[in-house]
């Protein structure tokens, strides 16, 4: 397991048990998200444990660490292996909704010091139905999000959850078409 894995593990692990034990400290870390990332000073105590020594104020670690406690202590439903933008892709089949689409391609597109707005926009709609996902993943990819230095990193997280919700979506629509096609020849066989 690489460094930036062994880190959302623990940094989860912390966080399920912040939600578990402590409200306040969770009513804490939702405020920080209206806020630049690490620029709340009540949220300091449940994440600065884990930035490192050493690490900048811009450092995308710890950019990553704070976006992720705050959208935790918003939506705090871990779903193992089920990817924030196949999350996305869901709900918009579930609602039927092209505007989740436009949101998913606005938080893509958004420059790094928004993202947090985007994602914390996109986290309410997963909220409002109970759709979890994969935190570590998150984390993990939040790392390379934001991790302006290395020319391309961004770019192929990206990719990555743009091939991630538009799969799900395809997988989506094919099993929904094989659904009626069998209808379909239900009644003709009637």
């Amino acid at each position: 397991m690489g460094r930036v894995s062994s880190l959302a593990s623990e940094f989860l692990e912390h966080l399920q048990r912040l939600n578990d034990e402590d409200r306040g400290a969770m009513a804490r870390l939702r405020r920080s998200l209206s806020r630049s990332p690490g620029a709340y000073p009540p949220a300091y105590a449940y994440v600065e444990p884990f930035v490192g020594r050493g690490q900048r104020e811009d450092a995308p670690q710890r950019i990553a660490l704070y976006v992720t406690a705050g959208l935790f202590a918003m939506h705090p439903e871990h779903v193992e292996g089920v990817h924030y933008a196949e999350a996305l892709a869901e709900l918009m089949n579930e609602k039927n909704s092209q505007s989740i689409e436009k949101r998913f391609v606005a938080l893509l597109e958004s420059h790094p010091e928004d993202l947090h707005v985007h994602l914390r926009q996109a986290t309410s709609l997963l909220a409002s139905r109970d759709k979890g996902f994969d935190y570590k993943e998150l984390c993990r990819d939040l790392v390379y999000w934001y991790d302006v230095r290395k020319l391309g990193r961004a770019d192929k997280v990206k990719q990555k959850w743009a091939r991630r919700f538009y799969s799900r979506l395809s997988s989506s629509g094919e099993e929904g078409s094989s659904e009626s096609n069998q209808s379909a020849q239900g009644k003709e066989e009637a």
